[in-house]
């Protein structure tokens, strides 16, 4: 069960990945370019959280 929900993980940032270039091409539809930002606002998410535990850990170099 777990493998299936970690292939559909997967499946799904492959997914985002791919609306990413597409909308950076500039031919995408409009449902791949949203898809595009929430990929896009889910790394900025991702990545903000990241720097944040590393400050509280007191290991940051920012």
């Amino acid at each position: 069960m777990l493998v299936l929900i970690l292939s559909v993980v997967v499946l799904l940032l492959i997914g985002g990945c791919v609306c990413v270039f597409w909308a950076a091409r500039g031919d995408a539809p409009r449902w791949a370019r949203g898809v595009a930002k929430v990929t896009l606002l889910g790394s900025e998410l991702a990545r903000s959280a990241d720097r944040n535990s590393r400050s509280h850990r007191g290991g940051g170099d920012d």
